[in-house]
């Protein structure tokens, strides 16, 4: 299977639907991809939902895998954003954590802190979705999926300069939005996430 001349054919066996290719793919890597993740997460339950993820994606993906990108490449790819993903969610619910103590919510989870959380999760997503969609395009592929700003400027085939112009531009916006629509301590968890 680590042969490219293997990927290429498990490739293409992907592409024409093959439960085969993919169950063989499977058992190749899983235990590989589990262990990256592993490494960076420091939690089993986490590792085994980024494997799962990662295949549930090569499999949704699979007619548009293209015999120019290695199968293993692309697979620790997909994996290495999605482990950015949960690293930068357990984050943001860190930085909730910081936010509920200093608005005196309880420090245990309950039914405050989920209305809480839901609503300031809810402004984060109606900010989102008051920017450009070019600019929320650019913010969402560097904050939610982990791209470099290189990698951002290669995807939407524009300059790295105009995707730092995007995103000092987002940023600029979503402090605004912020703190037009919630208090002073709703900014500071979603700072430190977005920062």
């Amino acid at each position: 299977m680590d042969h490219p001349d293997s990927e290429l054919a498990w490739l293409r066996r992907l592409r024409h639907d093959d439960q085969r290719a993919f169950d063989a793919l499977f058992q190749q890597y899983s235990a590989r991809v589990y262990r990256f993740a592993y490494s960076y997460l420091k939690a089993r339950p986490a590792a085994e939902e980024i494997v799962q993820d990662c295949f549930l994606k090569i499999w949704e993906r699979r007619h548009e895998l293209r015999d120019d990108v290695p199968l293993k490449g692309y697979l620790f790819t997909v994996a290495h954003h999605a482990i950015l993903n949960q690293l930068r969610q357990n984050r943001y619910h860190l930085a909730y954590q910081d936010y509920a103590l200093l608005a005196g919510y309880p420090s245990t989870p309950g039914t405050d802190t989920d209305v809480a959380f839901a609503e300031l999760e809810m402004l984060y997503l109606a900010a989102l979705d008051k920017l450009p969609p070019k600019r929320r395009r650019i913010f969402t592929l560097s904050r939610q999926q982990g791209l470099s700003y290189a990698e951002i400027a290669q995807e939407l085939g524009i300059s790295v300069k105009t995707v730092e112009t995007q995103m000092a531009q987002a940023l600029h916006f979503l402090r605004q939005y912020f703190q037009a629509h919630g208090t002073a301590l709703v900014v500071i968890p979603l700072l430190l996430v977005l920062l």
